[in-house]
């Protein structure tokens, strides 16, 4: 049992990082769009027809060396994927799953048994119990009847 809750920490460890590598790629993206200055690609005779404000978008030397250090991010979140995925245990053989699902469905069949059970005797001895009761309630008031026509 202990094995299986490390093995979830680990998937739940996984689903973490795969989040922080999809966030980091989002930001990747965001920056490059929104602080990137447009360039000519081609030496064609189809000019540069927008230009962003100064202010707008990043040096040349600033925007390598940002771009550089995402994709360091990326490399490093990915890395720490594949360790993770490496971590992993090997799937369990389909035979002992399918042994492992018998034994559990078989002991919940017996703890449905037992619940019922109890459940059953709870009912009588609520059953019993009310039953008492009532008959308490019954002399009670008998006598105290009794005693009021006495008086």
């Amino acid at each position: 049992m202990l094995q299986e809750l490390s093995h979830m920490d680990r998937i739940t460890q996984l689903q973490d990082e795969i989040q922080q590598l999809l966030t980091i790629m989002a930001n990747t993206v965001g920056y490059l769009t929104s602080r990137a200055n447009f360039v000519q690609l081609t030496a064609s005779e189809i000019p540069i027809t927008k230009q962003r404000n100064p202010e707008k978008y990043d040096e040349p030397e600033v925007f390598e060396a940002n771009k550089k250090e995402l994709v360091t991010d990326l490399i490093v979140k990915a890395k720490q994927i594949e360790y993770l995925i490496q971590s992993l245990p090997e799937p369990e053989p389909e035979e002992e799953q399918e042994k492992r699902l018998k034994a559990l469905d078989e002991e919940m069949t017996l703890a449905n048994e037992e619940y019922i059970q109890a459940v059953a005797r709870s009912k009588d001895l609520h059953a019993q119990i009310s039953t008492v009761l009532r008959l308490m309630l019954e002399e009670t008031d008998s006598g105290l009847a009794g005693s009021a026509k006495t008086r």
